[in-house]
């Protein structure tokens, strides 16, 4: 399968904007080449669960005749199944909610409309976004369109493969474990993990408040093609809504830091895999050539970060269990089991998780006063094999092990982006940038010093075409 390097579902979705805007193309024309664009891709991958078609067809026809609405206005956007959008089922992957239609828009996608997008499809996801990789009962597996016998990453593993393959320009996931910079790394494409609060959370249907893990770890986030869709997305995006109590409005800059960024390219607990490592050092010299003053280090206690994440996060869903084993898989029941073995809820009292929680956001706190940028690792390792996560022997340490340097972003509620970095060994390598809270922008004006050094990457066809 090949196409040409000028068609439209190649384009990012800054780029299709200002073709609309600038009319030299339509947005009946942008809509339908990435519905052909899933039409031709998707059996394959399985990363789109319903396409849209007829309302994002009525919906382009009306912005063309429309003055532009927003910098998104007429372009395609895609979001993860976990999002409401208003008429569809908000399944969460689980069989038991596939008739669970939403009433309204969940805010992120009230506020991609009204930006001018158009919604184009909804992706897959694992059930409820509760594993690394993506499969479920309801609609099957998304495969990495790299290589069909590794995972795609979860829990917005359709978000990935879709931009990866350029069935979507620009689409919504969220994170309360790496679930939207997993399948970045793992599909090549690039996310922002936003400081919790940044951008408002909230679902229709019941249960609409979580505990504490879902209040203080769980961000919706945009996915992308590359760092500039990712900055435009955040504009829109961010900013209170009354519906989410933690959300705020926070400025989107902040005072100017010294250039120093720390590399990580060593963590506890074993290795970092070896072209990941490479990545980390040529994002170093990225930086480097562009004035900043780069060492490798590491920040303080990731140990301690990891098991009060994992603390955090079973603490929270043990409560829950008994009605979800009524409606998951088995397979994931017994991996949630191991989770709460791993992580016992009984043992360390949850105030002493909170505690902790805060104590180790202000050591990062000073750290980042002092080394204001920390690029990693996003995985530790390769994208695995299908379903080994679920091992009973092996699966919890590939899980503790593989998100080892993702567990920071979600218990400290600090900003991350990841952004590919080229190809090793026909898989996509890329970093992980950290930054102090509400500072999404030096992530980002990393990223794209990152970014601008490295060979694009995506979209692609399926390599095994």
């Amino acid at each position: 399968m090949s196409s040409n390097d000028d068609a439209l579902w190649r384009r990012s979705a800054s780029e299709l904007a200002a073709l609309i805007r600038s009319r030299e193309v339509s947005s009946r024309e942008v809509v339908t080449a990435h519905l052909e664009r899933i039409e031709a891709v998707n059996g394959t991958i399985n990363a789109v669960t319903r396409v849209l078609s007829e309302s994002a067809l009525v919906a382009a026809d009306t912005a063309d005749r429309r003055d532009p609405l927003g910098p998104l206005h007429g372009v395609p956007f895609t979001i993860k199944e976990n999002i409401d959008v208003a008429g569809t089922a908000t399944t969460q992957g689980v069989p038991a909610l596939a008739a669970a239609v939403a009433s309204v828009d969940a805010p992120v996608v009230e506020r991609m409309k009204a930006a001018g997008a158009i919604a184009l499809a909804r992706t897959n996801m694992p059930e409820f976004g509760l594993r690394i990789s993506t499969v479920n009962p309801l609609h099957g597996r998304t495969l990495n369109p790299w290589d069909q016998n590794r995972v795609a990453g979860g829990s917005s593993g359709g978000e990935g493969a879709a931009l990866a393959t350029g069935m979507s320009c620009i689409g919504l996931g969220n994170d309360i474990g790496g679930s939207l910079r997993n399948p970045a790394y793992c599909n090549g494409v690039a996310s922002l993990k936003p400081s919790a609060g940044r951008i408002p959370h909230f679902m229709s249907m019941p249960p609409q408040d979580g505990g504490m893990a879902i209040q203080a770890m769980l961000v919706e986030g945009p996915m992308a093609r590359s760092v500039a869709d990712l900055r435009l997305a955040l504009t829109i995006l961010a900013g209170r809504d009354i519906r989410d109590p933690v959300s705020v409005d926070a400025p989107l800059s902040g005072a100017p830091v010294a250039k120093r960024a720390v590399l990580v390219t060593e963590l506890p607990n074993g290795p970092i895999e070896p072209a990941t490592v490479a990545a980390i050092r040529d994002a170093g010299k990225a930086l480097a050539s562009a004035g900043w003053e780069v060492s490798e280090g590491m920040p303080p206690e990731i140990e301690t970060i990891n098991e009060i994440w994992g603390r955090t996060l079973a603490q929270d869903f043990v409560v829950n269990m008994p009605l979800m084993e009524q409606v998951i898989s088995p397979e994931l029941a017994v991996g949630l089991r191991q989770l709460f073995e791993r992580f016992d809820p009984d043992g360390m009292p949850g105030a002493l998780v909170n505690a902790e929680r805060s104590r180790l956001s202000r050591l990062w706190s000073a750290y980042f006063s002092e080394h204001p940028v920390v690029i990693g690792p996003t995985w530790t390792g390769l994208p695995f094999a299908h379903d080994v996560d679920l091992d009973p022997k092996t699966g919890m340490a590939l899980l503790t092990s593989t998100i080892r340097f993702i567990t920071p972003g979600n218990l400290l509620g600090i900003p991350s982006v990841c952004v590919p970095c080229g190809v090793d060994a026909g898989l996509p390598r890329g970093v992980q940038i950290y930054a102090d809270r509400w500072r999404e922008d030096l992530c980002l004006d990393v990223a794209e010093i990152v970014e601008s050094a490295m060979p694009a990457v995506c979209p692609i066809d399926p390599r095994w075409l």
